[in-house]
Order: C-alpha cells, then structure tokens, then sequence
C-alpha cells in the first residue's frame, strides 16, 4: 500500500480551492493507498507537518499551496528518498510551471496518482535550500515590497517592481567564481535553478533543473530608463538582448556583503533576512526527487 501525505495552505489562491480529504478519497482507494492530510495554519507551518509527515515513512508527501508552501516542504525532503509532489494553487507557481505540472487540481491530482519520479537539482545558500532561484538584489526588495502589499496578484507585482525601481539601496558586493573576484554594485544579481521564476516570467532561459549548474545573471547599477528597458525584456522573454548584463553557469560561488550585517535575499519567491554577510551557493546535483 503506498502512503501519500498532503500538506495544504487553506488560503492560497485566496482559499478558493478544493482540496480536501473527500476530493483525495475519489482519487485514491483505500484498498490501494493510504492518504493523510495536514493543513497549515501560519508561515512555515508546513515545515513543521512535513517533518512530522516523514516520521511515518511515507512514499510522498504533496505540497498544496504556492511557491512558499512548495518551498518549505521541499526544503524537507532534500537528500531523502520520499518523493514531492505538488500540486500548484498559488499564485506565481514558478517551479511547478517548470516541471510541467498542470495547474488543474484534479489533473494534478491524477499526477500524483500516476507520474513519473525524477531528480532534480537543488540550490544551497548557507544553511538554507532553494529550488527555482535565489537573489540578493532588487528581486529582494521586491518580493519585500509584494508581500507587504498584502495582494498576491501580477499587478501587484509589477507595482512592487516600479516602486522597489524608485528607492532601491545600492550594495557592494563582491562575488568570487572559480577563485576570481569581482566587485561589482549590481541592481540585480540573480541565481537560478529553473528557466522560470512565477507568472511565465523568466531572467535565465536557458537553466535547467537537472544540469547540476545553477545559472548567474548579473545586472550592473543602470539609469531609470535602462531600468525601464531591462523590466520589458522581463516581460517580453528576452533578457538576453540587455548588453550591460552577464550571465554565467556554475556549481558554486562566494558572495561578500561587507558594509551591511543583515541582508534581505529572496528565495524562491520569498524573502528572507540572512543575519549574515558572507554567502557560499552551490547546487546540490539530483537531490530532490520530484514527481512530475
């Protein structure tokens, strides 16, 4: 009998879902599996039900939510052999558009039934996992100003973007790849595990899940109209045309952050602040099992 956990956010995609023991008993047998669901209550409540979840040894454990419900289950399972599944009602839904996994419940539902388990990378900053991407710039700042407008909408988001344009904090940071530094002021320095970040937006097309590279983009400090070019080529999907840009491929780097304590860094669409100024970011190959 295969044992399937179900951690579910309630609340996302505004609580309009419906994702319940009923809805999951017409999928799955009794005869044939054994299905848990837990709901979290708060942010990273999930972790807490996930950890909770693998002490009973389950085949799968499904993350029902957005990317910060994906992100806190995942984190969990890295380096074990309990599978992920998802099944994608938030909002930006960035990693589950990237495996392909259909934002219709009950096809995602059928996903977790009959899909296909692969690996894929995961990306390691610190003591902290990510999965789509990760950045110290104006993604941070963002992300900072998109969940403190309380709306988890892509005007919301694109308001959050224009405002955090206006007042962005400059930093200097240095960043060491392959033993060689460089000090730059970037307005943004992006680092990605997928192709896509949420909303069918992308900064690094041509990254890949399971190349075991994570792929850097590196934007210098730029004037408002340079700013304004680089946010349609967001929209538009082609970033690769800004020239003031560069992009590399890596399995590590360093990052220094030395004027400032505490840093703002957003991972996988979810800001975090890092007690901490000195970063190194690696991808762990093939780390995470994911059913897709």
């Amino acid at each position: 009998m295969k044992q399937i956990h179900f951690i579910v956010n309630p609340i996302s995609g505004k609580g309009k879902h419906n994702i319940c023991e009923e809805l999951l008993l017409k999928f799955f047998s009794p005869e044939d599996f054994k299905v848990v669901i837990h709901f979290s209550k708060y942010k990273k409540h999930a972790i807490e039900l996930t950890q909770h979840a693998i002490k009973q040894s389950p085949d799968v454990i499904v993350a029902c939510g957005g990317d910060g419900t994906i992100h806190e289950v995942a984190t969990q399972l890295v380096n074990t052999d309990i599978a992920l599944g998802i099944i994608p009602v938030g909002s930006g839904n960035g990693l589950a558009s990237n495996l392909e996994i259909s934002k219709n419940v009950d096809q995602a539902i059928e996903n977790i039934k009959s899909g296909v388990v692969k690996r894929i990378d995961v990306g390691k900053i610190n003591h902290k996992y990510f999965f789509s991407n990760m950045g110290f710039g104006i993604d941070a700042t963002i992300i900072e100003n998109y969940e403190k407008s309380g709306s988890r909408k892509l005007l919301s988001y694109l308001k959050a973007a224009l405002q955090s344009a206006k007042k962005f904090e400059f930093k200097n940071i240095e960043v060491t790849i392959d033993g060689k530094q460089k000090k730059i002021k970037p307005l943004l320095l992006f680092i990605s595990n997928s192709n896509e970040m949420g909303y069918s937006m992308t900064l690094t097309p041509k990254a890949s899940l399971q190349d075991g590279l994570l792929d850097v983009l590196m934007v210098p400090k730029i004037n408002t109209l340079q700013k304004f070019y680089f946010g349609l080529l967001v929209l538009l999907k082609k970033t690769d045309r800004f020239t003031k840009a560069e992009w590399k491929q890596v399995q590590s780097l360093e990052v220094a952050i030395a004027d400032y304590e505490t840093n703002v860094i957003q991972l996988d669409g979810e800001y975090y602040l890092f007690k901490e100024n000195t970063f190194k970011i690696e991808v762990l190959s093939s780390a995470l099992k994911v059913l897709c």
